[in-house]
């Protein structure tokens, strides 16, 4: 994808998600469908984003068994989805397994096995959040260790937050894909995002999409707000 805004479907009905694909789809790269949508309109959602020539970017966040994550991905690969996410604390077997029924599925169906990415830290936490769960690291340490973790047993796309764009791109080979959440314009609300940065301040970081949710979807005009964040870029 050329243009690295992956617009964040974070709308409770197909008929919101349509209209908001459809009235931004010049300005963006891609679609990103999550929780909330998914549960709303089920897998069908993925294929009528994808009928609009849209690139899709399934957020599910698997993270469980390694049998059961191999088959959670083999089933997204059947939807044809270019992207998806897992939790790399599932430790390499999940991760392994995931790569596996991600190729399985590929070969069956004749997609293109998507890009997988391992969850490093969620956005939403900082470094009292991890210590609430027991890991006394810094989020960029505890980034870090996941995403060589993860690179490790095969993983070729990594989700982190902004901050973390720098210190991984010193340690990761450069073929790696970092895709942010957490990018803010200049005057945006940050919501329950923690670790932000703007959309220019990503790229130039070393960030090769940017997801981007309500500063585009809540916006009055949300193709004219894809628009000036694209512009921001160049």
């Amino acid at each position: 994808m050329k243009n690295p805004i992956i617009v964040a479907l974070d709308v409770p009905e197909a008929s919101a998600a349509l209209t908001l694909a459809e009235a931004v789809a010049p300005a963006v790269g891609a679609f990103k469908i999550g929780k909330e949508l998914f549960v709303s309109a089920g897998p069908d959602i993925v294929k009528r984003v994808r009928d609009t020539g849209a690139a899709v970017f399934l957020d599910l966040k698997f993270h469980d068994i390694p049998n059961t994550v191999a088959k959670a991905v083999a089933s997204a690969t059947r939807l044809d989805v270019q992207m998806l996410t897992v939790h790399t604390c599932g430790g390499s077997t999940m991760l392994e397994r995931a790569l596996e029924g991600a190729n399985e599925a590929a070969e069956q169906t004749g997609n293109e096995a998507p890009l997988i990415l391992g969850v490093t830290v969620l956005t939403s936490m900082d470094e009292s959040d991890l210590n609430e769960v027991s890991v006394n690291k810094t989020p960029e340490s505890q980034v870090i260790h996941l995403a060589q973790m993860a690179t490790g047993a095969g993983l070729k796309g990594l989700v982190c937050s902004p901050k973390e764009i720098a210190p991984l791109r010193e340690v990761l080979p450069a073929e790696v894909k970092l895709v942010t959440p957490g990018i803010r314009p200049a005057g945006s609300e940050t919501g329950d995002q923690k670790r932000v940065m703007s959309p220019a301040d990503a790229v130039q970081a070393g960030a090769d999409w940017l997801v981007i949710g309500r500063p585009i979807y809540a916006a009055d005009h949300p193709r004219e707000a894809a628009e000036a964040i694209l512009d921001s870029l160049n």
